[in-house]
């Protein structure tokens, strides 16, 4: 870094066990961020995003996360206001329960409602879809005719949390497979994504890039 540049937002990937890790700290650097993938507290705490990925059955994640201390870990930089993204599963698990196969577990309950089993004629959803984007968006400035890839077979289809003020409302993006479902969600310092951003090509890594710039 030369005098007079901008240093690069420090993001940690959160290190608990989950699959799709080094794609995500790959997409996160090629992003413009500083990445490190580790499970220490104070990285943890320090970092100026926290990137909380997800790939599995709802029960497994929370039981990974918990063994990690990770479920405190976000619950105290949510609390302080200091940024939270998570993805796939690391969306599911900030609502308050999932339902997955009979099992119900409970999640980090950020966010009210259940994550269930979407209701289609084929599962699980894999692949390209579009998303409905709100107005107001940052997450996808600029991408809003595009593209992101899907993989998953549950999600959230209901939204009932309100900002005290239009200001403060969460702005939820939507997508549709059989059924209408919450894709992404921009609330505060916890945004979350359905979709993979860092499977998502050019597309996702621009998403990330806007993440990264709010931070």
């Amino acid at each position: 870094m030369t005098a007079g540049d901008t240093p690069r937002k420090t993001v940690v990937v959160l290190d608990y066990g989950s699959g799709n890790v080094h794609s995500a700290v790959k997409a996160l650097a090629h992003a413009g961020a500083e990445v490190e993938l580790t499970r220490d507290a104070q990285a943890v705490m320090e970092a100026d995003g926290l990137l909380v990925p997800g790939v599995g059955a709802f029960d497994a994640v929370m039981r990974q996360l918990r063994e990690v201390r990770g479920d405190e870990l976000i619950d105290r930089r949510l609390a302080g206001g200091r940024p939270v993204l998570g993805i796939c599963v690391g969306e599911q698990v900030m609502f308050e329960r999932g339902i997955e196969r009979g099992v119900e577990t409970e999640g980090l309950g950020q966010w009210p409602g259940t994550v269930r089993e979407l209701s289609a004629p084929v599962l699980p959803h894999m692949g390209w879809n579009t998303v409905e984007a709100p107005e107001g968006t940052r997450l996808f400035a600029g991408l809003e005719d595009e593209r992101f890839y899907f993989v998953h077979s549950n999600a959230a289809v209901d939204w009932t949390l309100e900002g005290r003020t239009e200001a403060t409302r969460p702005l939820v993006t939507w997508a549709e497979h059989g059924e209408r479902f919450v894709a992404a969600v921009e609330n505060g310092p916890l945004s979350a994504t359905q979709f993979h951003p860092e499977k998502s090509g050019e597309a996702g890594i621009r998403l990330l890039r806007n993440w990264i710039e709010t931070l």
